[in-house]
C-alpha cells in the first residue's frame, strides 16, 4: 500500500506541482459531493480503491473541464495511456498481448459491418467485450460522436470502474463475461474442469487456500503478465506447415477459406489482418515461446513428461478436427467448382469464407461456419482446458455429425441441380 501511494503521489506531484494539491483536494471534495447524490454507486466504489486510499483525484484520470451538469460531455475519455502514467510496465505488457487487438479484430471480420451498430458499438454484442481492445483517436472520436457510452481504458474491462480492484481481477470470473458462449467456451470448459472445480473449492472455502488449483490468470498471465497470448492462437492455425502431409494439406485449406490464402497456396491482402489482429502463431519460434510458457504453467503442478503429453494431445486433437474441417470446406468448393452453388460475389476465391460467419448465404454455408467456429473451437480449446466431455461431445462428436449433414446436404444439392 505505500508503494502504490507513493506512485500516485509522485505522479501528481510531476503533473501538477506541490502547489496545485491543496487546491486540487477542494476540487476533489466537490466531485464527491456531486456524484454521492447523482452516482453514489460510483464513489461508494471508489472509496473502497487504492486510488482513493492514495488520495487520488478525479481529475487526474477525467480532467477538470466538467464541473457541472451542463458540461458532462467535458469529463475525460480514459484511455491505456492514462493509466501507463503509473502502471506503465502492466499497460507495455497488456499493448503486446491479445488482448490489445480485440477492437481490430472485431473491425477486421468482414461480418461485423453488416451488424446493427448496437451490437458492435454498444454493450449489446461484439463490442460489450471486444471494447477492451486498443483503440485510435480517430476511433474514440468517433463513438463519443454517436453517443457510445462504455469505457475506452481497456484495462477497465478487468479492473471494474471504479473500484479497479487487483484482487477481483485475480480471480477467473474476471475473464467469465468474455470468455463464455459460441466460439470461445472457456468459462465453461475451465469451471467444469478439475482445475477449475478445485479453485471454486477454495473460494467456498470447502478446500484450504494453500491447495493448488489454478486459474485463468495462472496459466495465461503468469507473475502478472499483462501480455496474454497462446500457443496455437485464436484460429488454431499456424506457420511454418507440419511435415504431416496430410496435415499441411488440410492445413491450406483451411487457410484458404479464411482467406488468407489463394487457391495457389500463396499470401493474401487478408494474411496482414490476421497478423495485425495476432490471431495466428505465424513463425516456429513465436509458437514456442508461448508452448514453453505454458509448460512453465503446467510444471508448477505437474511432471514436465505429463505435460508435455497431454499438450501434445491437445496438438493431435488439432490435426484430427482440420482433417474434418477441411473435407467439409472442399465438399462446398467442389460445389462452386461444379456450378451447383452459386458462389457470393463478394467471395475473392472458389473456397467458402469462413469469416462470413451468420452472413453465409445457404443452409450447407451455415453449417460450415458452425463446424468451424463453434464445434472445432470447442474440440481443441477442451483438449487444452482438460475438459473431456467438450472435447468429445461438444467438439470432435458434432464436428462428425456436421460432415455428415454437410455431405448428405451437397448430395441433395447435386440431385437437384
Amino acid at each position: 500500500m505505500i508503494a502504490v501511494m507513493l506512485v500516485f503521489t509522485t505522479a501528481q506531484t510531476i503533473l501538477l506541482g506541490p502547489a496545485s494539491l491543496s487546491a486540487q483536494a477542494g476540487a476533489q471534495s466537490r466531485c464527491v459531493d456531486c456524484h454521492t447524490e447523482v452516482t453514489p454507486g460510483i464513489v461508494a466504489d471508489w472509496r473502497e480503491s487504492n486510488h482513493s486510499k492514495a488520495g487520488l483525484d478525479c481529475a487526474m484520470c477525467h480532467g477538470s473541464d466538467h464541473t457541472s451538469t451542463e458540461d458532462v460531455a467535458a469529463a475525460g475519455i480514459v484511455t491505456p495511456q492514462k493509466c501507463a502514467m503509473c502502471h506503465a510496465e502492466r499497460v507495455k505488457q497488456f499493448e503486446s498481448g491479445k488482448h490489445a487487438f480485440a477492437w481490430a479484430a472485431m473491425n477486421a471480420m468482414p461480418t461485423t459491418h453488416a451488424l446493427p451498430m448496437a451490437l458492435t458499438e454498444g454493450m449489446k454484442g461484439c463490442g460489450g467485450c471486444h471494447k477492451i481492445g486498443l483503440k485510435s483517436e480517430d476511433d474514440i472520436t468517433k463513438l463519443r460522436s454517436r453517443g457510445v457510452g462504455f469505457g475506452m481504458a481497456s484495462c477497465d474491462a478487468c479492473h471494474t470502474r471504479h473500484i479497479f480492484s487487483t484482487e477481483e481481477a485475480r480471480q477467473p470470473q474476471a475473464c467469465q463475461t468474455c470468455h463464455m458462449g459460441f466460439d470461445h467456451a472457456q468459462w465453461e470448459m475451465y469451471s467444469a474442469s478439475k482445475h477449475g472445480v478445485r479453485y471454486l473449492l477454495k473460494q467456498n472455502k470447502t478446500l484450504p487456500e494453500t491447495v493448488a488449483a489454478p486459474t485463468c490468470q495462472t496459466c495465461h498471465m503468469q507473475d502478472g503478465d499483462h501480455a496474454v497470448r497462446t500457443a496455437w492462437g485464436f484460429l488454431a492455425v499456424r506457420l511454418p506447415m507440419p511435415d504431416d502431409e496430410q496435415w499441411a494439406a488440410d492445413r491450406v485449406t483451411i487457410l484458404q477459406a479464411l482467406g488468407v490464402l489463394d487457391p495457389d497456396g500463396q499470401p493474401t491482402g487478408r494474411l496482414d489482418v490476421v497478423k495485425a489482429a495476432d490471431v495466428a502463431r505465424l513463425t516456429q519460434q513465436d509458437w514456442e515461446q508461448e508452448r514453453g510458457k505454458m509448460l512453465r504453467a503446467c510444471g508448477k503442478c505437474h511432471s514436465p513428461k505429463f505435460a508435455r503429453a497431454e499438450l501434445r494431445r491437445g496438438d493431435e486433437i488439432i490435426r484430427e478436427t482440420d482433417n474434418l474441417l477441411a473435407d467439409a470446406i472442399r465438399t462446398v468448393a467442389d460445389l462452386y467448382r461444379d456450378g451447383i452453388l452459386e458462389k457470393p460475389e463478394n467471395y475473392a476465391y472458389a473456397f467458402p469464407d469462413l469469416l462470413t460467419f451468420h452472413d453465409a448465404p445457404t443452409p450447407i454455408e451455415q453449417k460450415l461456419f458452425v463446424m468451424h467456429l463453434e464445434h472445432r473451437m470447442r474440440a481443441f480449446q477442451g483438449a487444452f482446458h482438460a475438459n473431456p466431455d467438450y472435447a468429445l461431445w461438444y467438439g470432435w462428436s458434432e464436428m462428425t455429425r456436421d460432415l455428415s449433414e454437410i455431405k448428405a446436404m451437397a448430395e441433395e444439392l447435386r440431385r437437384n441441380h
